[in-house]
């Protein structure tokens, strides 16, 4: 199985921060997650207000949970409320379900990892999410709206 190393995920909060910074968005938190759901790293800029950790690690970890981004785990959310209060009950409420979970995905498809960010609207968390997977060379995958 491949594995997302230290390297790899400091470049990628790097350069989802640099992608913050460059839209103009509002202090973000960013998680990565190993393929376990286990932390790889995280930071936080300053500004950034309380529970930043713990949605950003919910958010990534939802992705997880399902094998796809967020918001899919969203989008079930608003379609299959009760499988998602059930996914969010089974992980101890660690489960997240909006927006800015991106999977991290190698080149033949595999689950890496994944990044949650939080601190701005759900869609420009993805956005800088995103930025920051490509930026260490991944595929990212934010799930389907």
């Amino acid at each position: 199985m491949a594995q997302l190393s230290l390297s790899k995920a400091n470049t990628i909060i790097k350069a989802a921060l640099a992608k913050a910074t460059e839209a103009g968005m509002r202090p973000l938190s960013v998680a990565v997650l190993d393929a376990g759901g286990h932390l790889k790293a995280f930071q936080k800029q300053d500004g950034a207000s309380l529970l930043r950790f713990e949605i950003a690690f919910g958010k990534a970890f939802g992705g997880l949970s399902i094998g796809t981004g967020s918001r899919t785990v969203e989008k079930f959310a608003k379609e299959r409320p009760h499988f998602v209060e059930g996914l969010v009950a089974a992980s101890g409420g660690r489960v997240i379900p909006v927006a800015g979970g991106v999977l991290i995905k190698n080149a033949k498809g595999e689950i890496l990892g994944a990044v949650g960010i939080t601190g701005d609207t759900s869609d420009n968390d993805e956005i800088a999410a995103v930025a920051g997977i490509q930026a260490a060379g991944f595929i990212a995958d934010g799930g389907q709206g």
